[in-house]
């Protein structure tokens, strides 16, 4: 299997563990305060990353210059965004908080365009000069002419999965909130692209769920309310922990890496998909014609981007020895 097939299971899986996170969340939260649900996901999920680390990564150290970009992805990507979303949904309709993040992949294309443009300029080098007009055209085509149009089709699709109207009817506050967990996740993905260069996959999400679960613990003990919650409980909060968290970072790091962050940041559009489908057939819940209209237009999205990155795309990292010598995730 290429790496780019591992990519896409990889991060496919992710998406499965994520959407089916909000199932968990819900039956969690009858038990602990949104922030400390959080702390307590984390924690578990340290558990099973340290054993891990010390399996597939056990020779590799923190550089000066990767404390900032590991302790940054940490801060944004666990600690600020989930911070963020969930004081926004439980200020907003859950399908308005969904088409407000399902602006991400636009967004972290856009970001990352900037930052590819700040960095020629830093370094000063000519960009090479293409052959002709016609391979001029074919690179815009499938750098930005479709990945841009997948987004757009992504979100419709996004729109109509969530049955989202035209009306906004949630506080103003919860809005800002979401427009804070999206720019929190293009951040983490922003500071997480450099350190593929030095260290393997597994160390980098250890160090930034360290980092984000610490981030949690000031709001977990100012929290403070919280009641035992028998065993079926712990089972979702395990899985929320387990799955959504530790491997569920990994997973979307190793697909961070293959298909580029805009990429990546797309396939997050297949979370409501998965949710709607998982509350019909879990919990029962209705699923309208408009929503499997929706879920067709986030998968076709996906592809077009796809197919633009894999024509167009910049050469993976190197992957280290400490994780993929004769393992495999």
């Amino acid at each position: 299997m290429t790496k780019r097939k591992k990519a896409i299971a990889a991060i496919s899986t992710t998406m499965l563990f994520w959407g089916f996170s909000f199932i968990s969340t819900k039956i969690a939260l009858d038990f602990f305060p949104p922030l400390t649900l959080a702390a307590l996901r984390f924690a578990l999920a340290l558990v099973l990353l340290f054993f891990l680390v010390k399996r597939y990564a056990p020779k590799e150290k923190i550089r000066k210059e990767d404390v900032f970009l590991l302790a940054g992805a940490g801060l944004t990507g666990v600690t600020s965004y989930f911070s963020f979303e969930n004081r926004g949904v439980s200020l907003i309709p859950a399908s308005e908080a969904s088409i407000i993040t399902a602006a991400i992949p636009i967004l972290t294309m856009i970001a990352v365009g900037i930052e590819e443009k700040i960095v020629s300029l830093r370094n000063k080098k000519p960009e090479k000069k293409e052959p002709g007009g016609g391979a001029r055209r074919r690179h815009i085509l499938y750098k930005v002419i479709l990945p841009g149009a997948g987004a757009l089709i992504s979100l419709t699709g996004v729109a109509l999965v969530a049955g989202v109207s035209l009306v906004f009817s949630g506080e103003v506050t919860g809005y800002l909130f979401m427009l804070g967990a999206c720019f929190s996740w293009i951040c983490y993905c922003l500071l997480t692209r450099p350190l593929f260069e030095r260290h393997s996959r597994i160390f980098i999400v250890f160090w930034q769920t360290l980092v984000g679960f610490l981030g949690f613990l000031p709001f977990a003990v100012s929290e403070a309310s919280w009641k035992m919650p028998d065993l079926y409980v712990w089972g979702h909060i395990l899985f929320l922990g387990i799955c959504c968290s530790a491997m569920g970072y990994w997973f979307y790091a190793q697909a961070l890496q293959v298909l580029g962050a805009g990429t990546a940041s797309l396939f997050l559009n297949f979370v409501p998909v998965i949710s709607v489908v998982g509350g019909f057939f879990v919990l029962g819940e209705r699923l309208r014609p408009l929503q499997l209209l929706g879920a067709v237009l986030v998968l076709a999205g996906v592809y077009l981007a796809m197919l633009g990155n894999g024509r167009e795309s910049r050469p993976a990292a190197r992957e280290l020895p400490e994780e993929t010598a004769g393992k495999k995730m």
